[in-house]
């Protein structure tokens, strides 16, 4: 039986630009190695294709320094696609970039027009979708979400993003149908009280934006104790250097769409 909150066939990802040195940053600690990226980059795609995904990589956009960032611009779902709203102002014209892209794939495509929804935000799992506050998503567009995604048969739930944190996703990932990797300061929320809980190693907090690919958990690489824990639980574990990405608060989920 399929999982679909983790059984993909398809993904979508964006080559990086060079203009990705002004992407934004909570806090600066350096400019990425472009060279670097770009290797990192393919890498990603490779594992994604050895996960089973045929992968549709688009070209760079110079205009739009986060363009690679494709997760937040929109929030694939089995019925349908809708195009977010981010909340950053420079990134809002990523949205009309990927309408295209998603366009041959989606028969149903939405658009959040009320608000602004991140999808670096947006946890699915098989019984609901949770939405994380953030300076990035709103209740404005958390109601517009809840609205678009109601006659397919979805409950939209609300959850607090802990403080100085960019994204919800930035704390947590999905693991499989029921089990859930995160921090422990999200964690402690009681957010994924009616969920298994996996927590990362201590100091290794950003381990937890890893993805669920089919058979196999995609994380970054540098975090040994935490991808030991899910090895230990029986996860695939495939582990893709994420030193560049991280400097502008990129993670694994945030490079492609999954669907």
């Amino acid at each position: 039986m399929q999982n679909p909150s983790f059984t993909f066939t398809r993904a979508i990802t964006r080559h990086p630009s060079e203009s990705i040195v002004n992407g934004l940053r909570a806090v600066d600690t350096g400019t990425p190695d472009f060279a670097q990226m770009q290797q990192d980059h393919a890498a990603y795609i490779t594992t994604l294709q050895a996960a089973g995904l045929a992968v549709t990589t688009l070209p760079p956009l110079s205009d739009y320094p986060d363009a690679l960032f494709v997760e937040d611009t929109a929030l694939c779902l089995p019925k349908g696609a809708i195009l977010m709203r981010p909340g950053a102002p420079s990134r809002l014209g990523e949205v009309a970039e990927i309408g295209p892209s998603l366009g041959t794939f989606y028969d149903d495509l939405r658009s959040i027009t009320k608000g602004h929804v991140e999808a670096g935000d947006i946890l699915t799992t098989n019984t609901e979708i949770l939405v994380g506050l953030s300076a990035r998503t709103d209740t404005a567009g958390v109601q517009d979400l809840r609205d678009l995604t109601k006659d397919w048969g979805y409950t939209v739930r609300v959850v607090d993003t802990p403080k100085g944190v960019l994204h919800f996703k930035t704390d947590c990932s999905l693991l499989d149908g029921n089990t859930i990797l995160s921090t422990k300061r999200l964690a402690d929320s009681g957010c994924f009280a009616d969920y298994n809980v996996i927590y990362t190693a201590m100091g290794e907090d950003a381990a937890a934006n890893a993805i669920r690919v089919n058979n196999l958990v995609i994380m970054a690489s540098g975090f040994p104790k935490t991808a030991q824990i899910l090895r230990d639980a029986g996860y695939d574990v495939h582990e893709v250097n994420n030193s560049e990405c991280a400097k502008i608060d990129g993670g694994m989920s945030c490079l492609s769409l999954r669907f």
